[in-house]
């Protein structure tokens, strides 16, 4: 749905209420589109927040690479005077 922004001023409520609903609600300025209304996201509890650290921190491990290996992935790029080769 497309509403001039002087249009949206006199039915703010309305389209507040529609955006929520899930109808998408584009504001225009001189027959362009400038903003878009969209419902805010519900904010993740604390324990959302915990559980996907706690996921992270599992996980994270297996992937990293750790050790002489990974601080010295890009020796190859330099030359024995430490200029790039």
């Amino acid at each position: 749905m497309l509403v001039s922004v002087s249009d949206a001023k006199a039915q703010l409520t309305e389209l507040v209420r529609r955006a929520e609903a899930g109808d998408e609600i584009v504001l225009t300025r001189h027959g362009k589109a400038a903003v878009r209304l969209v419902p805010v996201g519900a904010r993740p509890t604390s324990s959302d927040r915990k559980a996907l650290l706690d996921e992270v921190r599992v996980t994270g491990p297996v992937a990293a690479v750790s050790g002489a290996k990974a601080a010295r992935s890009q020796d190859f790029l330099y030359g024995d005077d430490g200029l790039p080769g």
